[in-house]
């Protein structure tokens, strides 16, 4: 517990993550001692709780036990060809343009459960897009098309649940998640960023391309045949950069996830999701420093995916799903087709839903 508070401390929401953290807890819980006993969890994989794909657009809230692994291709791409002005405001009010971007980007996500409370995980990826400046190719300037494939950003996750969700009760599962992202776009290939300074809306969770970032989060979820709720809020403080010799300041990344899972077939593991998404970009840095790069006014985006998630064997299962975006500020106004695979591997036994 003295390590999690010290990691807690170097960022600034671990008083958020606190009182979020009593508030999903009953009143008349016993006292919260940051490890679910043997049983508890016993309690919980003995529930109800259909193997499947689970939602596309946050990371498991519940963890592996102890010794399961499972990799995640994941395949994500971006068509972009409006924008949302300086007010938060509907697509109805997007503009056509000044930019038109495309965009793919194929990521593998490695989660391991390192014991039955902490789970590590690691993601990398690819990324191709296209932009097109179309003001001045509406002015007759030309429009030459920026384009650029390379490696995308590299993510170093670990999880750590200290409440897992009681099957007799109201308490839900909810994990404090902590993330490095390694900009391997930048220090390997020299991948150009694309336009924005994001890599598409649904990199779990979003952070700016390109550079060295510190994530914190917390996480919940909670099963009631047929459903399953799960959301979170993230914070990603990114490191100062450099351009020309000038010190760069962006500010910093709120994310949030709330998702919706139905089930039709628990066998089949076939159901469908509803999954709320927001990025904003904040006005301000933990570290104090004014904002001189990126949007200065801050900026929003709030995109829905409807889904469809399925089992393939006892091991793999997978999802698809179309995300669009329903309001913005300062942002592109998009669609993003994507599809999830995932593969569990348990020393040879019989892998477990988390």
């Amino acid at each position: 517990m003295n390590v999690i508070n010290r990691v807690s401390n170097l960022f600034v929401i671990p008083l958020f993550m606190g009182a979020t953290l009593q508030l999903l807890l009953p009143l008349d819980s016993h006292p919260f001692d940051w490890v679910p006993t043997d049983e508890e969890i016993k309690k919980y994989r003995q529930s109800w709780n259909p193997f499947s794909e689970g939602p596309l657009l946050i990371q498991s809230v519940d963890i592996h036990p102890q010794g399961q692994l499972s990799v995640r291709p994941f395949f994500f791409s971006q068509v972009s060809e409006k924008s949302y002005g300086n007010r938060l405001s509907f697509p109805t009010d997007a503009k056509n343009g000044p930019v038109h971007t495309y965009a793919i980007q194929p990521l593998v996500t490695l989660a391991y459960g390192l014991t039955n409370h902490v789970e590590l995980g690691a993601s990398t990826s690819m990324i191709s897009f296209w932009s097109k400046d179309t003001e001045s190719a509406n002015s007759g300037k030309g429009g030459p098309w920026t384009t650029d494939t390379g490696m995308g950003d590299t993510s170093l996750i670990m999880k750590y649940r200290p409440t897992v969700q009681d099957p007799d009760s109201a308490r839900p599962s909810v994990t404090l998640y902590q993330q490095i992202v390694l900009p391997t776009s930048r220090w390997v290939t020299g991948t150009e960023r694309p336009p924005g300074g994001f890599a598409p809306l649904g990199r779990l969770p979003s952070t700016r391309f390109g550079e060295l970032g510190f994530t914190e989060g917390v996480t919940f979820r909670k099963n009631s045949n047929p459903f399953r709720i799960s959301g979170g809020v993230y914070y990603t403080y990114s490191a100062p950069g450099s351009d020309a010799g000038q010190n760069t300041y962006v500010g910093d990344v709120i994310n949030t996830r709330l998702i919706l899972e139905h089930f039709l077939d628990d066998k089949k593991g076939l159901g469908y999701n509803l999954e709320l998404v927001t990025v904003s970009t904040a006005t301000w840095r933990a570290d104090g420093h004014s904002i001189n790069r990126g949007s200065l006014n801050g900026s929003t985006v709030v995109g829905i995916e409807p889904a469809i998630q399925f089992r393939f064997t006892d091991s793999l299962v997978g999802a698809v799903g179309i995300l669009f975006t329903v309001a913005g500020q300062n942002a592109a106004d998009a669609i993003y087709p994507n599809f999830s695979l995932q593969w569990y591997w348990n020393r040879g036994d019989k892998v477990i839903m988390r």
